[in-house]
């Protein structure tokens, strides 16, 4: 499903207009994305939690030449399902 779908879907089941349903994903991703920014953990219960979590540098391989490279030290989004999700997808 994109996002396209996914507003479409969003509008049918609330019975809101397809620009309503834009506006309301789009409020949800930013505020999600300002939460996390801040180091804010985003719980939704019954589907899921949104974190940051810090990768430590590393050193890889580049695949093509087999040359060692240093990964850089990043912070990556996780999310973790919640109950309700993992027992509706299985």
């Amino acid at each position: 499903m994109n996002k396209a779908q996914l507003i479409d879907a969003i509008a049918g089941d609330a019975g809101l207009s397809k620009a309503d349903a834009k506006k309301a994903l789009d409020a949800f991703v930013k505020n999600t994305s300002g939460a996390l920014k801040k180091g804010e953990r985003v719980a939704l219960v019954g589907f899921g939690s949104f974190s940051i979590a810090e990768r430590n540098a590393r050193m890889g391989r580049n695949p093509q030449t087999g040359k060692e490279i240093k990964i850089a030290a990043k912070k990556v989004v996780k999310f973790k399902a919640g109950s309700e999700l993992s027992d509706n997808v299985q």
